[in-house]
């Protein structure tokens, strides 16, 4: 895999520093976590990597030496096409442990895809088009359609070695294991579409939350303490009558039809005083709502 540390030449890059597109793929990492955990039998961690543009040609020479799945991904709208690069032994994995092996490859690759092979990339590209789409949501509504694979870059129709391309690239691992990458790259001419959002800040709202952390978070607030009181009577006496009092003096007090309640520092209604199972209680009898949560 090439080493990504640059954004390209200027006249490659329309879209200035691709906050936003990088944005999208660290989006996109997360969704791609459920497409290959699946497959790999295996909890795993995915993550994007910096973005890169470069003509098609300089990336195709600098990728390794052997098979890889090259598999169009049309855009709609407008007409434009994405590519998903993946390594052949990746997939030649993913095949094996899909039919129930160990994920065992032989050393030495064939030089061409089976039709099992093409099946098993088809199926990935399927498999990705719904985090596709979701990751792009915030920028615009694309459907990604997988097209044929090839094993030849030589043979996909729409793509010329000087095009300018952003490069976005994904690393996948288990544990302390060596990461696979998985590319997926789009020609800056399908992008230009998009280009006054690209090129401006992403205010769309966050990806949901996790369910078991939303879970555990509900359950943990849920047993959050709170003080609760009430002031049975607050009588008034001269400060005379104070000065006077004596051990064996009463002080009498009234109590109301209701009494307050208060959580905290809030009013949480009224009640009234009785017992419940040998215990002074308060039923409660209304409940004080904010007057700015009912506006809201």
């Amino acid at each position: 895999m090439a080493e990504h540390v640059s954004l390209g030449t200027a006249n490659l890059n329309p879209f200035g520093d691709l906050h936003t597109l990088q944005h999208l793929s660290a989006r996109l990492a997360r969704g791609m976590r459920g497409v290959f955990e699946p497959l790999l039998r295996k909890e795993i961690r995915t993550w994007a990597e910096p973005l890169v543009v470069q003509r098609f040609a300089d990336y195709r020479a600098e990728r390794p030496d052997g098979l890889t799945a090259w598999l169009p991904m049309t855009m709609v709208p407008p007409t434009g096409q994405a590519l998903v690069v993946l390594d052949g032994r990746f997939v030649l994995e993913l095949l094996d442990l899909f039919f129930g092996g160990t994920g065992a490859v032989a050393h030495d690759l064939p030089s061409e895809f089976t039709p099992a092979v093409e099946a098993m990339v088809g199926r990935l590209g399927i498999m990705l088009t719904a985090p596709l789409k979701s990751a792009w949501e915030p920028l615009a509504r694309i459907e990604f359609r997988p097209g044929h694979v090839e094993s030849n870059p030589a043979l996909l129709s729409g793509f010329d070695g000087d095009d300018a391309m952003v490069i976005t690239r994904f690393g996948i691992a288990a544990g302390a294991a060596k990461p696979v990458f998985v590319d997926i790259v789009y020609p800056v001419a399908a992008l230009k579409p998009y280009a006054p959002s690209l090129t401006g800040k992403v205010h769309a709202k966050t990806a949901e939350p996790d369910p078991a952390w939303r879970n555990s978070l509900t359950r943990a607030v849920m047993g959050v303490r709170f003080p609760i009181r009430s002031v049975l009577a607050e009588p008034m006496v001269p400060l005379s009558v104070l000065m006077d009092l004596k051990p064996g003096d009463v002080i009498p007090i009234s109590l109301g039809a209701d009494v307050p309640v208060m959580v905290g520092g809030d009013r949480l209604g009224a009640g009234t005083v009785g017992t419940s199972n040998g215990h002074a209680a308060i039923r409660l009898s209304s409940i004080t709502r904010d007057k700015n949560e009912e506006l809201q």
